[in-house]
């Protein structure tokens, strides 16, 4: 294992900047690499061991021993592990929720990229975004954010044990009650049926996470037979009437 020894960040800046810079040191080291992370934003009502725990887990990270945070200053032992970092920020409107990065999209860095994915096009088509496959044009023009219920990648989402999908959903309810995006859009219908209703079907669910209003819709996965492209397109479309 390979150790990229102290870092700071955050230094004077808010809160909900450090997800982005979390992403940034995800990218720049190997996986498997250990780092001591020294966390010092801005003091916020909305800053502490749990949420700088959950920023290290939405980056890609495990953690190695619980957060020692003293002083507003938050101390971390992690692990980068394979994965796609959170790409979340204020003044979003639409949090989009995956179930777990496939190995190809955290080599390429695009949530939903492989070859076959219909999740661009059909996004791009219901006017939910502008520029194809660009995270971070989504989220600065658009306000679309990414993350995924789990951090760890696989092939296939069956996987996933079901309660790893219950524990990362802890977490994004977390990120969403923090950030409060208009709609959190639960993509694939298999990971909220096991979070919250067995009985769930696509749409807007009855209950809402705080003030966020829930939408459920089907995997884009092009192995996803039972959702067409135009029933994905219609998805994306009734998202974009919510965030009017």
């Amino acid at each position: 294992m390979k150790t990229s020894g102290k870092i700071e960040l955050g230094r004077r800046r808010a809160v909900w900047e450090l997800p982005a810079e979390l992403a940034n040191l995800h990218h720049k080291v190997s996986t498997g690499s250990s780092c001591f992370l020294k966390l010092a934003p801005r003091p916020s009502k909305h800053w502490d061991a749990r949420r700088a725990a959950e920023m290290a887990v939405g980056a890609g990270f495990t953690l190695d021993k619980p957060c020692f945070f003293r002083s507003q200053i938050a101390f971390l032992s992690v692990t980068k592990i394979e994965s796609l970092p959170d790409s979340v920020g204020p003044g979003m409107q639409t949090l989009m929720v995956g179930l777990n990065p496939s190995p190809y999209s955290s080599a390429s860095r695009v949530p939903y990229g492989r070859p076959g994915n219909r999740f661009w096009p059909a996004a791009h088509r219901a006017g939910l975004i502008s520029k194809d496959q660009d995270i971070h044009h989504a989220l600065v023009h658009h306000g679309i954010g990414f993350t995924d219920l789990v951090r760890r990648t696989t092939r296939r989402a069956e996987e996933i044990d079901p309660s790893e999908f219950r524990s990362g959903f802890e977490r994004v309810k977390s990120l969403i009650e923090w950030l409060k995006p208009k709609v959190a859009c639960f993509v694939g219908l298999s990971g909220w049926r096991i979070v919250s209703n067995p009985k769930a079907k696509a749409g807007i669910q009855p209950a809402s996470i705080g003030l966020t209003t829930v939408y459920v819709m089907p995997h884009p996965s092009g192995l996803n037979a039972h959702a067409s492209l135009k029933d994905l397109i219609g998805h994306f479309s009734k998202v974009r009437e919510l965030n009017a």
